[in-house]
């Protein structure tokens, strides 16, 4: 029975929770981004480059040619997908970058954490003590 308390204390720390709920948000957002950058981004990038759409550019290996990359495919031929990379790169560039504004954001709305106060002087020792009124009142003579 040890064992599955400890595993329950370690599950349901706060930290295990957060990433569970990050790695589903994560999930999500990945599905945004992925929909952005093939129905929105690329259509706009292929049109700009003569229209080409990226996703169906690939270098054949074999020795047959083929119409399409979906016959090459279904032929089993060997195949570099490079539109495919340059798909995902353009996923990974875009994920980048609303993470670094998401975090510049979050940083921007935390508050300033107020200065710690200055620490006090540590007390005199006792010598030094005696020697100030020494020579306050060797002044006053």
């Amino acid at each position: 029975m040890s064992f599955i308390k400890e595993f329950k204390e370690f599950a349901m720390r706060g930290n295990v929770i957060d990433l569970a709920v990050g790695v589903i948000i994560g999930g999500a957002f990945g599905k945004i981004v992925d929909s952005l950058v093939k129905d929105i981004v690329m259509p706009v990038v292929g049109r700009l480059v003569g229209g080409v759409d990226f996703r169906h550019l690939y270098l054949n290996l074999g020795s047959q040619s083929y119409d399409t990359l979906e016959a090459a495919e279904k032929a089993g031929a060997p195949l570099v997908k490079y539109g495919a990379f340059i798909n995902t790169t353009i996923d990974f560039l875009i994920i980048a970058l609303a993470i670094f504004v998401a975090i510049k954001a979050i940083n921007k709305l935390k508050r300033d954490e107020p200065p710690a106060p200055a620490p006090e002087p540590a007390p005199e020792p006792e010598d030094v003590k005696l020697l100030r009124e020494i020579r306050d009142a060797l002044k006053q003579r």
